[in-house]
């Protein structure tokens, strides 16, 4: 069994409770969110997704020297990921709502420790474990793409630009994930692997945090 085999396997527990018991997940796939609801969704995911290339930055540079191959695929994804918390605020403004709120607004308390838990391990423990944020996030982007934001389109009869985060993270998402998959079976330390494990499990119960944090209420004060 390999690295990334590995932690597929001992991060299952944790997906599935992301996918079986997150409210928000089911009927997003089932096009019975609201507007509202859609809208709080993504300014949660603006304001911790603008932190991708810092976190990605801050890791790079606490990589050893021994690990020069993986602060040069950390670049890489720093070229991917720079700007895309734009497309999530364009999405937004597509919808009808003011952007500029958002972009200046609080996260909800979850999203807040999400981004600290992200930081504090770059900066504290091991820079590897913000690889488990990666497991969580681009993996459950792909589930969620297209299918999911195809209903949430015909449920709510959005426009095509209101949907530029959640599609082209699913097609940009199925090359990460192959890309990350090379780069976890390179990583042979056991105590890097033992961080990136342990991170993706915490990782994935702040993700179903954020999303269940997620209320039509929230959103109501962002309206145009």
């Amino acid at each position: 069994m390999n690295f990334y085999q590995r932690l597929q396997l001992e991060t299952e527990q944790e997906r599935k409770q992301l996918w079986q018991h997150t409210p928000l997940i089911g009927r997003a796939f089932n096009g019975d969110i609201s507007l509202d609801e859609y809208v709080a969704y993504l300014a949660q995911a603006y304001h911790h997704v603008k932190h991708t290339t810092p976190f990605l930055m801050a890791t790079g540079a606490r990589v050893p020297m021994e690990q020069e191959w993986l602060r040069t695929a950390i670049a890489e994804y720093i070229e991917e990921e720079v700007g895309h918390q734009e497309w999530i605020l364009n999405d937004i403004a597509a919808c009808g709502f003011d952007k500029e709120k958002v972009r200046h607004a609080r996260p909800n308390f979850s999203t807040e420790l999400w981004i600290a838990y992200a930081y504090d391990t770059i900066n504290r423990v091991n820079p590897l474990g913000f690889f488990g944020s990666v497991q969580v996030l681009e993996g459950t982007s792909i589930q969620m793409a297209d299918s999911a934001a195809e209903r949430i389109q015909q449920s709510l009869g959005l426009p095509d630009q209101a949907f530029t985060y959640l599609r082209s993270h699913g097609a940009l998402d199925q090359e990460h994930i192959c890309f990350f998959e090379s780069l976890m079976n390179r990583i042979t330390d056991a105590g890097d692997q033992e961080q990136i494990i342990h991170s993706a499990r915490c990782f994935y119960q702040l993700y179903r945090n954020i999303l269940m944090e997620v209320d039509a209420g929230q959103a109501l004060s962002w309206a145009a």
